[in-house]
């Protein structure tokens, strides 16, 4: 059973100013706790307990906050990080903390994912496949990075954003991961390196299994005032009450 998860928060949060002059955006306030709760409380539903949390803008506020854990029964590990060193470079430097097998989420988005769920999805998959990303079939994908699968759903080409052309079988990327140990030894020691647009796209050159998962769970990424708002009205159509919901 997969225990950890990495949550990356670093990042400025511009486009969510000015509540990111007194906060992180993985801080933002959902019916009064903050989004990186949510996220916790999600996966200690599946079982996971241990955190690796990267931090940027005020980290202060998320330390206070949430502190080493234990009001979870969970342990957090933070990372202070200067200047951002991309998603990938963020993992990177969690190396000697992380477990043979992880999950990493954006820190700045919702996600409702059954990460049971998906572990079992990924227990299926071959023995010697490095890593999963969760991934949602489009035919307009203009607006989006993708990844183009073959027939076993592993990942044979990445397409970033602007798209010149169509592709036979693309899908959106969507941040929700699982990770194997093996894929930190690609990320090389530089000062900027994305998962996305560097460090997948090598994972693929070098022949390496990565392989999809679609599912259909609620997941929303909040990075300006119109997501935080359709996330907390997502969240009241649907009764999701945190304190009834996190029991």
């Amino acid at each position: 059973m997969i225990k950890q998860a990495i949550l990356l928060c670093g990042g400025k949060g511009t486009r969510l100013r000015p509540y990111t002059y007194e906060m992180s955006k993985q801080m933002i306030p959902l019916q009064g706790h903050p989004l990186t709760e949510w996220n916790i409380v999600q996966f200690k539903k599946h079982g996971v307990t241990n955190f690796l949390i990267n931090l940027h803008t005020k980290p202060e506020v998320m330390r206070d906050y949430l502190g080493d854990g234990s009001k979870w029964d969970v342990k957090i590990t933070y990372n202070y990080e200067p200047e951002p060193p991309g998603t990938a470079g963020s993992i990177k430097l969690f190396e000697k903390y992380t477990k043979d097998e992880f999950f990493v989420i954006y820190g700045d988005m919702l996600t409702l994912v059954d990460y049971s769920r998906m572990e079992k999805a990924w227990r299926e998959k071959p023995s010697d496949a490095i890593g999963m990303q969760r991934v949602q079939k489009m035919e307009d994908y203009t607006d989006a990075d993708v990844a183009e699968l073959d027939a076993n759903g592993k990942f044979i080409a990445i397409h970033p954003k602007p798209h010149t052309e169509k592709y036979f079988n693309a899908y959106r990327m969507r941040g929700v991961f699982i990770m194997k140990k093996a894929m930190l030894s690609h990320i090389p020691a530089v000062p900027y390196y994305e998962i996305g647009k560097d460090l997948l796209p090598d994972i693929v050159k070098h022949g390496e299994k990565f392989y999809a998962y679609e599912c259909d769970d609620y997941s929303k990424g909040i990075d300006t005032k119109e997501k935080w708002d359709e996330v907390e009205g997502y969240l009241k159509k649907n009764h999701i009450d945190f304190k009834e919901w996190a029991q």
